[in-house]
C-alpha cells in the first residue's frame, strides 16, 4: 500500500488571478502561507476549486511549482490529474515530473458517461501507469456518472496504491456502505465540508475542503476534534459555519469562497470564464456573515 497521511483537513487551493485575468502568483504565495500557518494537513492543488479547467500548461506548472516551492515538504501535497480520455491522463502519469507531489486525486471522467466496467478499466489503467498513491474523486454532479460502492470497492480492494477516495456523491447511504465494507488501509474522504462532520461520526478520516481557504484553523480544529471523538465541541464548531456553507456554493464554486478571501484581503474577487463572482445579493449576505464572525469588514 503506497504510504501517504490523508486524515484530517486537505484544502483545495483556490487559483488566484488579478483583474486582467493574469493568474496571481503573490497572491497563491501569501494563500500558501496561511494554510500552512494554520493547521492545513495537506494541499490539493489544481482541483475543481483551482478553475484548473481555465488554466494553460504553463499556468499549471507555474501554479505546481510555487505550492511545491513555499511548502518545502513540510505538508503532502496532492495534485489533480483527471479528464475524460483515460491514455491522455496515463501519457502524462508517465512523462510528467512528479517531484514534490505525494499523491493524485483524479476524478471519474465527465461528460462520456462510462458504464460502471468503464470506469473500472479508468482507474485500472491509471493505477498501473504510477506508482504514486491515487485518491479516486466520485462527484456525479459535476461528472454526469455516480460511481458506485460496488464500484469503489472493487478498486480498493485490487489496486495497492489506491488509498482513499474522495466522495462527493452527497449520499450518505454510499458512502456509509463503501466505509463498512473497505479494505483497512482504504480511506472515505468527504467531498462535502457541509456533511463532513455527520461523515466522520460514520468513520470517514476527514476532508478535502473548499472553506478551509478561509478558515483553516477553526475548520481543521473542528476535524481533529471529531476524530478524537469530542463530537459535542466538533458539532458546536459545525453549526457555526453551516450558514456560510450554503453560501459557499449557490452562486457556484468557487466563486463563493473567492468572495470571502477577496473580503479577508487575499485576493481579487475575479474568476475566469465560464465562471463569474457571486451575485451582488450574495456577496452581501457573505459579508454580513463574516461580520458576524468578526472576520472582515
Amino acid at each position: 500500500m503506497a504510504d501517504i497521511n490523508l486524515k484530517g483537513m486537505g484544502v483545495a487551493l483556490v487559483t488566484p488571478f488579478r483583474q486582467d485575468e493574469n493568474v496571481d502568483f503573490e497572491a497563491l504565495g501569501k494563500l500558501v502561507n496561511y494554510q500552512l500557518q494554520n493547521g492545513t494537513d495537506y494541499l490539493v492543488v489544481l482541483g475543481t476549486t483551482a478553475e484548473t479547467p481555465t488554466l494553460t500548461e504553463e499556468e499549471k506548472k507555474q501554479v505546481v511549482d510555487l505550492v511545491v516551492s513555499k511548502v518545502r515538504g513540510r505538508i503532502p501535497i496532492v495534485l489533480g490529474v483527471g479528464g475524460n480520455c483515460t491514455r491522455a491522463i496515463v501519457e502524462k502519469l508517465k512523462n510528467d515530473n512528479f517531484e514534490g507531489i505525494d499523491a493524485i486525486l483524479t476524478v471519474v471522467p465527465y461528460y462520456n458517461k462510462p458504464s460502471q466496467e468503464g470506469i473500472y478499466q479508468h482507474y485500472k489503467a491509471v493505477a498501473e501507469a504510477t506508482t504514486l498513491p491515487i485518491v479516486l474523486y466520485n462527484v456525479p454532479g459535476r461528472t454526469g456518472v455516480n460511481m458506485t460502492a460496488a464500484t469503489t470497492l472493487r478498486i480498493a480492494r485490487e489496486f495497492n496504491n489506491v488509498v482513499a477516495v474522495k466522495e462527493a456523491s452527497g449520499n450518505i447511504t454510499q458512502m456509509d456502505d463503501i466505509i463498512k465494507n473497505k479494505p483497512a488501509n482504504f480511506h472515505v474522504i468527504s467531498g462535502d465540508d457541509g456533511i463532513t462532520f455527520p461523515l466522520i461520526t460514520l468513520g470517514a478520516v476527514g476532508v478535502i475542503s473548499v472553506i478551509g481557504n478561509v478558515f483553516p484553523k477553526e475548520f481543521s480544529r473542528m476535524i481533529r476534534l471529531a476524530l478524537s471523538g469530542d463530537y459535542h465541541s466538533a458539532r458546536t464548531i459545525h453549526h457555526n459555519f453551516t450558514e456560510l456553507f450554503d453560501l459557499l456554493f449557490v452562486d457556484g464554486n468557487p466563486a463563493g469562497v473567492k468572495s470571502m478571501l477577496h473580503m479577508m484581503g487575499f485576493m481579487e474577487n475575479k474568476l475566469r470564464l465560464p465562471l463569474v463572482p457571486t451575485r451582488i445579493t450574495t456577496f452581501e449576505k457573505i459579508r454580513d456573515v463574516l461580520r458576524q464572525l468578526s472576520i472582515c469588514c
